[in-house]
């Protein structure tokens, strides 16, 4: 994926590596204190940038993404079908966007059909409230009244930041909408211009060892390419599995919920909670017996152990090396920044900064501390190397 790294190293590089690396190596005699807030520093402006402009970094970050899935496709079709670049792009861009539509398609049409229930959905929802009021009342004697007006009280907090609601909901379609025009748009300029954009990024980086950048680049594009790809073909599993799991047991809405599990899986960790909690509840509301909610929480416990254990393994292997808690981090602070967007995004970020890092002297104990390797004699060699290269330099 020469396009993840030549634009997202653009990004990522700038702000997260060269100014730390840079001071660094210019200043190590200075106090180690100084030099973790200039890096600290450099993760704040970086964190600012990202939330201030996430209207226009984020679409960029998903072109990059989908012009790095795009890349091969491309090269084909110019290479052996003897396409035009521009025809080779236009049609692979076009491909992948019939792919998008025929998934919003499938989930506008599972999310219909659960419409046309709202009916019954209502019915069983108000039995279910019935049930829980009485059992309130049991526990903790709280009459039936004064939990209505505990719930009038909830509306009325709602009334109030209607506006606010608004205004966010029209935001979220003004989002949708510039990714529907400009997600095409950037992609076509990231693979047109791709040649050009990897010359500016190994000319910035003049006074560093070219064969290291081209190293990074590469490096950093197979990384993405082979997350991004693997990620797909592991949630299209996810879903059949969910989905052969639901009907079975004969779950109403089962590729409904098949498909947003599936969809949620692609957040690390926090997704799948998500999608249980949804789940469960839905199954709740739509259907008559409640030991179906415990089976589509077995299903799907037993999905993701078969996910975690064997099919991100074998589909995604070992090339994004990221332990949990780094992983949980940036899924949470990528949500904090960006909301979803950010947090399907922190992972391949993060992978791709923990290859700068691996390969800059000065930040190479950044790149441990991202890493999943728990093996402290290599660690602890690692360090000793980085140091001995610091000292002679």
């Amino acid at each position: 994926m020469l396009l993840y790294v030549e634009l997202a190293s653009l990004f990522t590089t700038f702000s997260a590596n060269l100014l730390p690396a840079t001071i660094c190596m210019t200043t190590q005699q200075e106090p180690f204190y100084k030099r973790l807030s200039l890096n600290l520093i450099s993760l704040a402006l970086l964190a600012t940038l990202l939330y201030l402009g996430q209207g226009i970094i984020v679409p960029l970050l998903f072109s990059i993404l989908l012009a790095t899935l795009l890349l091969p496709v491309t090269r084909f079709l110019s290479a052996k079908l003897r396409f035009p670049n521009v025809l080779a792009i236009v049609v692979s861009i076009l491909v992948s966007l019939l792919l998008i539509v025929g998934v919003i398609y499938l989930l506008s049409h599972q999310v219909g059909l659960f419409i046309k229930d709202s009916d019954a959905i209502k019915e069983r929802f108000a039995d279910l409230i019935t049930s829980l009021q009485g059992w309130v009342d049991d526990q903790f004697h709280i009459d039936s009244s004064t939990q209505r007006q505990y719930v009038k009280d909830a509306i009325k907090n709602m009334k109030a930041s209607g506006v606010g609601i608004v205004g966010k909901t029209f935001g979220t379609l003004t989002e949708m909408l510039s990714y529907v025009v400009f997600l095409p748009v950037y992609t076509f300029l990231i693979l047109f211009y791709r040649g050009l954009i990897k010359k500016f990024l190994v000319s910035v980086f003049e006074n560093a060892n070219p064969e290291k950048v081209e190293e990074i680049l590469n490096e950093s594009r197979f990384i993405g390419q082979h997350y991004v790809l693997g990620l797909g073909i592991d949630m299209a599993i996810v879903f059949t599995l969910n989905c052969i799991g639901f009907l079975i047991l004969g779950i109403k809405y089962a590729i409904f919920l098949a498909l947003v599990a599936a969809m949620l899986n692609l957040i690390p960790y926090i997704g799948m909670l998500i999608a249980n909690i949804f789940c469960m509840v839905i199954t709740l509301i739509s259907s008559e017996s409640t030991g179906d909610v415990i089976w589509v929480a077995v299903i799907l416990g037993v999905v993701q152990v078969v996910d975690n254990n064997f099919l991100m393994p074998m589909i995604v292997g070992n090339k994004v090396k990221i332990n949990a808690l780094v992983t949980i981090l940036g899924v949470v602070v990528g949500g904090t920044l960006c909301g979803v967007s950010g947090m399907f995004l922190a992972i391949p970020g993060i992978a791709v900064l923990k290859v700068i890092f691996d390969r800059v002297d000065a930040l190479k104990p950044w790149g441990i501390i991202l890493g999943d390797d728990t093996d402290s004699s290599k660690a602890k060699r690692t360090i000793a190397k980085a140091k001995t290269k610091a000292a002679k330099s």
